[in-house]
């Protein structure tokens, strides 16, 4: 096995000769919800993350060219004539090993959000980036972060203030990079589309905002059987997705070494 985990050495002090003991995970990052967007409640960032991006990938081009499948895959054009390749994304996740899923939903209502970025959505995307990353890294760990575009104001520095502050935070490299890409030219980018618009969606169900779209629904119920849950109104977590949906006072849960060494193990279907 290529990584070999060394307990003795603190993670601060890995270093460039010790590239045997740091593993580098790809993290997926896209957005439900716009956070200047008064009509709309939710905001949701997820990651999918990853060590060999490769296989999901392969799985997902094999199986667009098998069914003459050539769409932006989006959960918000989920019909008819798409729902079953969805399905097909979904049953590719939980079929691809060393995959995990973290997805932080604000309400925009809430006091935490008011109270620290009711007046600057781009500091709540940073910040909510950050908050949501500190769930996603592990000891040892190097994260590469591929973020899907979003048009921001000339003076807006994503990529470059994400990457310095979570490393100044953790006092190590944490973030080897950041870099945002159009989801529609990245498969990986739209499967944490899918996902989280399906957690976003059954919040507003229950919430009683939307009237429910019959392909929607019966998506969302394909995700919370396979995951083994009725709902995603207080989150959900197990080896492979941790979910967390804010109350009201922004606390995640951090991510330990333990969970770690099961999220190794790979997906529980």
């Amino acid at each position: 096995m290529f990584f070999k985990n060394n307990k003795e050495i603190k993670t601060e002090d890995l270093k460039l000769s010790d590239y045997n003991q740091i593993w580098t995970k790809f993290c997926f990052l896209d957005e439900s919800g716009s956070l200047n967007n008064k009509t709309e409640p939710y905001f949701t960032l997820g990651i999918l993350k990853m060590s060999q991006p490769y296989y999901l990938q392969n799985k997902i081009l094999y199986e667009r060219t098998k069914n003459n499948f050539h769409d932006e895959i989006k959960f918000n054009k989920l019909s008819k004539s798409n729902i079953d390749f969805a399905k097909l994304i979904i049953d590719s996740i939980f079929n691809t090993k060393s995959l995990n899923f973290y997805s932080y939903t604000t309400h925009k209502n809430s006091n935490y959000f008011l109270n620290n970025f009711s007046c600057d959505e781009w500091k709540a995307y940073e910040y909510i980036t950050l908050k949501l990353m500190n769930a996603v890294l592990s000891k040892h760990e190097v994260l590469i972060l591929v973020a899907d575009h979003v048009v921001t104001p000339r003076d807006v520095k994503y990529e470059v203030n994400v990457k310095k502050m979570f490393n100044d935070e953790k006092k190590r490299l944490s973030i080897a990079g950041v870099c945002r890409f159009d989801s529609k030219s990245n498969d990986l980018l739209q499967v944490t589309d899918l996902l989280i618009g399906l957690i976003t969606y059954d919040l507003k169900l229950q919430a009683k905002l939307v009237s429910g779209d019959k392909y929607k629904i019966k998506l969302v119920n394909y995700l919370k059987e396979k995951l083994g849950t009725n709902s995603f109104i207080n989150g959900f977590k197990n080896y492979n997705f941790n979910i967390f949906v804010e109350k009201d006072n922004g606390e995640i849960l951090e991510n330990t070494e333990e969970t770690t060494k099961e999220n190794e193990k790979g997906p529980s279907s």
